[in-house]
């Protein structure tokens, strides 16, 4: 058997290691999570709350980081009444 090479060329193609997108703290998700949990949290579970608070925050990615916060805010509530 031949040993994988530990250095080199294919040491340097390796991607680097990231944590993914949900698990990295995020200052506006954590708030309007916050907010929101104690808004719905009688209806609806905070990890609801908190999934729906993330895939509203990505489907903002494109929106000034002065506006994301209210904009995150806004749409994971629109979202949420939807459903609880």
């Amino acid at each position: 058997m031949v040993p994988v090479p530990r250095t080199g060329q294919h040491e340097e193609s390796r991607a680097p290691m990231t944590l993914p997108a949900q698990h990295t703290a995020d200052p506006v998700v954590e708030q309007a999570v916050a907010r929101l949990v104690s808004e719905f949290g009688t209806r609806l579970r905070p990890q609801v709350v908190g999934s729906v608070v993330r895939s509203s925050r990505r489907d903002l990615s494109g929106v000034p980081v002065t506006a994301l916060p209210e904009m995150v805010e806004r749409l994971a509530r629109a979202r949420l009444q939807s459903v609880g």
